[in-house]
This record gives C-alpha cells, sequence and structure tokens, in this order.
C-alpha cells in the first residue's frame, strides 16, 4: 500500500509470472475488492491462457469464496502461503520489494491517476529493459524491435 499527497491510500495488486518473472499486470486503485481481482484475472487468461495455478497469500481479495468457487470453477488450482511466511511466496515478495525501492520510495503521488500512468511506466521498464539475475541479466518480456527500413531500400533474395 502506498498513499497520495493528500493521504489517501493506494493499493496496488501485483501479478507476475513465477517462470518468466514477467510482471503481468499491477492494479493501482484507491481500494481492491473481489470483483476487481477477477476481472483483472479474467482479462489475463484470455490474453495469456489459463494458468495451471496461481499462488498467493491470504489477502482478503485472494481469499475470499467468490474467487476461490470461479478458480475452481475454471480449472485453476490455488495456493495460498501460509500468514505469516513471506519466503513462500518469494517471487512476488522480491518483485514488491524491487517496486518499493525503485518507484513507491522515490515518488510522491500528486494523484490516483500519476500513480498509474507511473507504476505501469515502472512495469514496462521492468519487463523489457531491467536486467534480472535470474535471467542472466536480461529482462524477462525484452521489447521486439522492428528495423526501420530507409523508404527506397531495395530486397534482396
Amino acid at each position: 500500500m502506498d498513499r497520495t499527497h493528500d493521504g489517501r491510500p493506494v493499493r496496488m495488486l501485483t501479478l507476475i509470472d513465477e517462470y518468466s518473472r514477467e510482471c503481468l499486470a499491477i492494479e493501482v486503485s484507491r481500494q481492491i475488492k473481489t470483483i476487481d481481482v477477477i476481472e483483472k484475472l479474467a482479462d489475463l487468461f484470455i490474453l495469456r491462457g489459463i494458468p495451471e495455478h496461481i499462488r498467493s497469500d491470504n489477502g482478503s481479495e485472494f481469499a475470499s469464496r467468490q474467487i476461490r468457487r470461479w478458480l475452481k470453477a475454471i480449472g485453476v488450482h490455488t495456493l495460498y502461503i501460509e500468514p505469516g511466511s513471506p519466503w513462500e511466496n518469494g517471487y512476488i515478495e522480491s518483485f514488491n520489494g524491487k517496486l518499493r525501492d525503485e518507484l513507491l520510495n522515490r515518488e510522491i503521488f500528486e494523484t490516483l491517476f500519476e500513480a498509474k500512468v507511473l507504476v505501469e511506466r515502472w512495469r514496462k521498464k521492468y519487463n523489457t529493459k531491467r536486467p534480472h539475475s535470474s535471467l542472466n541479466y536480461r529482462p524477462p518480456a525484452p521489447e521486439a524491435i522492428e528495423p526501420k527500413w530507409p523508404e527506397n531500400a531495395v530486397a534482396l533474395s
């Protein structure tokens, strides 16, 4: 959790892929409800496919009966970490620490909109440019660069 300049809360739902280390989404809002989590997960499942399992803490937004029923109905197993055992979810804990150190501790958000813009900008940099030691110092989702050919270039075959 963070706060805007006026002291109002800013909550963040961070979702990462444990295998690739890619940050799939960071939902930034004043409050995050069960339906917000379901909508964000549904969007990701449509884009990326339904995962075999989801690992999460026991926060109210993930432990609700509604989310458990929805995940079970679509065939996603849930792996909940024990309360007070952040080491059981080391990837997201490490990610959240980097988010805190590299962005949240350095910024004072004037508005919720500014927080959303800066967090998304940081997420894209994290995925496409920031080296990760666990990935041989490569980013998890490097940008594909399409060369710009001069308009009068001749193609050879």
